[in-house]
């Protein structure tokens, strides 16, 4: 079949060139559309019970957490009579606005919460209903115009969850394309370094960006019946750009090699096309099913991940099938090395690291799974916690607000846990439940229609307008609370006895709950992700032992990912390299997210290592110099792929989001890992170990037809 494609492709190859030349210009005006039809997604789990306290609290009295704020800094006080009248003037202009439910503020309450210990700044709260997409892209744009002053004396700056996460998708959107700027030159040089032919490494490049193209205007179709977060552009990027690299080198490597011992061009990519060609359906399937696990979770954020990996692997595997055996067939020896090395095989250092391991493996594999172990080490220490404005750099405006906050407010009200009851309580019984509740550790303050209560007592028999139905109660922690343990704090709160039923809402429960519904499904995600490997390792190799192995080895490379986010950004050791601030926990989705790319890539690598050992055992029946002859042969490809993904990854670094530099420095990290360390090393020792077992399975998998498998490639 690999014949008949290769004679096809030959003899049409300017007519596939030239409908992928049209398709390519049909992609590029279906994409440019995509980025403004994705969505903005928050953390939010529906059907929890904070989601669930937010709906009704909304259906009842139209108010809710407050998702945008003003906070008003002074060089007076803003107690003074000009400062007052100004807060009461923003109060009443930013509940007037449109699509602007309800506003309130530190003149109009009066709370000590909400004014800064020395008189310098105050808040001004607003809660605004609708999704994500209606409030950070119709309503907040022009609100963030019309009321961000700075004037002599006073300045304003808008603030709120969906004004940090605004600000942070726009941020990540710029550090992106100013990334690609640089990644797409540099990749170039380094494929022009790897190759020795500007043909080649155009090529090559030219894959990865019909890849990102062609995926963007998948994306483009599949928002017309699906959520789409903006983040999974994002990935389409990064992804794109790394599986065309290692596909185009993986192609043009094995066409080198196929035309020196060819007769022809179209026998060449012939052979080509039943070699690397299988591999790379067999990595794509591997890749896309790792990928696709991620619709297991019930959150639009991480779906949309699914979507744009499945969309950009299935991209690049028919680009790579189709449109590069074309070019090839047109460019043949123009993607030859100029100089080909003389070097014997056996001499060189692809050859001769893996076969040291295998001489010696127990030492020797021994002393890289204890490198491999001391990498991973610090993933023990994870901390999983909840994303805060704390994400942008602290040139930001709106960090710059949370961070005069944190040092001069002694309570974030922004911040308050929302009680909501299922009907509405009588005096007596709110004001002991709000008794209650104010003597929760890390609370200040608990408001309701019956008046305020801290420390056991009532402060104020007052009541705010916006407790007019008397079916809700605000709760106020303190900053130190909010800091040290946001969960723990939540479920004290939902701990209290309550006179009947009631749900425990606001952004914190929001958070919490968010985090812990993503980490119940991570048993089912991990254990499906190995689960659908395993499978295609097994039809790749007919072998029940190397991808039992082959899992087990990338598991090594995830670790040691986890743990440099650990080291590096929960614990701060790489703040004073590309500057943030850590938090001492990390957002769960983020390493979700590179999990499943860096295990889709680290399979993406064992698929071309193995295929080739395969090869080679089939060829000579040598169980143990089939190794090193196999990985001599791709380990160069492998390398390369490796070290210009790394670089790749590493220009993300460089941006100003935390969540992006994660990306950039764990990717690159495991890309490194799984290229030396794992694969070098303790595959040929686990190989080694493993003898005559490594190719054994069941005599009834054995009898499995052979064109499930790369058997005889």
């Amino acid at each position: 079949m690999a014949a008949r494609w290769a004679a096809f492709i030959v003899a049409r190859r300017w007519w596939v060139l030239g409908i992928a030349a049209v398709m390519l210009v049909g992609a590029g005006t279906l994409a440019a559309g995509t980025l403004d039809a994705l969505s903005l997604s928050r953390f939010a789990a529906a059907g929890s019970e904070s989601d669930l306290a937010a709906q009704r609290l909304d259906a009842a009295t139209g108010t809710g957490s407050p998702n945008v704020a003003l906070m008003v800094m002074t060089d007076d006080s803003v107690d003074s009579a000009e400062t007052a009248a100004l807060g009461r003037d923003l109060t009443d202009r930013l509940g007037d606005w449109p699509g602007v439910s309800a506003a309130w503020s530190y003149w109009t309450e009066g709370h000590a919460t909400m004014r800064a210990d020395d008189g310098s700044a105050a808040w001004v709260y607003a809660y605004i209903p609708g999704s994500a997409d209606v409030v950070r892209s119709e309503i907040l744009p022009a609100l963030s115009v019309e009321f961000a002053i700075e004037r002599e004396g006073i300045r304003i700056v808008v603030a709120g969850a969906d004004e940090v996460f605004r600000e942070v998708a726009q941020q990540s959107r710029g550090d992106f394309l100013r990334a690609e700027l640089v990644i797409l030159p540099l990749v170039l040089v380094l494929l022009w370094l790897i190759y020795r032919r500007l043909s080649a490494a155009l090529l090559t490049l030219a894959l990865g960006f019909l890849t990102v193209i062609g995926a963007l205007a998948v994306l483009r179709a599949v928002v017309a019946f699906a959520e789409v977060s903006t983040f999974a552009s994002n990935i389409v990027l990064v992804l794109g750009i790394g599986l065309g690299v290692d596909y185009g080198l993986f192609m043009i490597f094995r066409f080198r090699e196929e035309l020196s011992r060819a007769p022809s061009r179209e026998a060449a990519l012939a052979a080509t096309l039943s070699s690397a060609g299988r591999t790379v359906f067999f990595s794509a399937l591997t890749v896309a099913a790792s990928l696709a696990v991620l619709f297991v979770f019930p959150y639009p954020f991480l779906s949309s991940f699914a979507f744009a990996g499945i969309a950009v692997v299935a991209v690049a595997a028919a680009a790579t099938l189709v449109v590069m055996p074309a070019a090839l067939a047109v460019l043949g020896e123009r993607v030859e090395r100029r100089r080909p090395s003389a070097r014997p095989l056996e001499r060189s250092v692809w050859y001769r690291v893996p076969a040291a391991a295998m001489r010696r493996p127990v030492l020797i594999g021994g002393a890289g799974l204890a490198v491999a172990a001391a990498l991973a080490a610090p993933a023990l220490g994870v901390s999983f916690g909840v994303a805060d404005d704390r994400v942008l750099p602290d040139t930001a405006a709106v960090r710059a607000a949370y961070d005069v906050e944190r040092a001069h407010f002694e309570g974030q009200d922004s911040d308050a846990l929302l009680v909501v009851a299922a009907e509405e309580l009588d005096a007596a019984e709110l004001a002991e439940y709000a008794t209650a509740l104010s003597r929760v550790s890390g609370v200040l303050r608990v408001d309701a229609t019956v008046g305020s209560f801290a420390d056991g007592v009532r402060t104020s028999a007052a009541a705010s307008d916006r407790f007019a139905d008397g079916a809700w109660l605000s709760v106020t922690p303190s900053s130190e609370a909010l800091s040290a343990d946001v969960a723990g704090l939540v479920g004290d709160v939902r701990a209290v006895p309550a006179p009947g039923e009631v749900l425990v809402g606001g952004y914190p429960a929001e958070l919490v709950d968010y985090r812990d519904g993503v980490l119940s499904y991570l048993p089912t995600v991990a254990g499906l992700i190995v689960l659908v490997s395993l499978t295609v390792l097994f039809l790749m190799t007919r072998s029940v032992l190397v991808p039992l192995l082959a899992s087990l080895l990338n598991l090594l490379s995830m670790a040691a990912m986890f743990a440099v986010l650990v080291w590096g950004f929960q614990q701060g050791g790489l703040a004073w390299l590309i500057g943030f601030t850590p938090t001492g926990s990390i957002e769960p989705s983020i390493p979700i997210l590179m999990f499943c790319i860096a295990y889709g890539l680290s399979m993406d690598y064992a698929v071309f290592l193995i295929s080739r050992i395969k090869e080679e055992h089939d060829r000579t029946g040598d169980v143990v110099l089939s190794v090193p002859r196999g990985i001599a042969h791709s380990g160069p490809l492998v390398t390369a792929a490796a070290v210009t993904l790394a670089a790749s990854f590493l220009v993300y670094a460089g941006g100003e989001v935390v969540f992006l530099q994660q990306i950039g420095v764990g990717l690159a990290f495991a890309v490194i890992v799984d290229a030396t360390i794992v694969r070098a090393i303790l595959l040929p020792a686990a190989l080694r170990a493993a003898g005559r077992w490594t190719w054994w399975a069941p005599a009834p998998i054995r009898r499995l037809p052979a064109r499930v498998t790369l058997e005889g490639t």
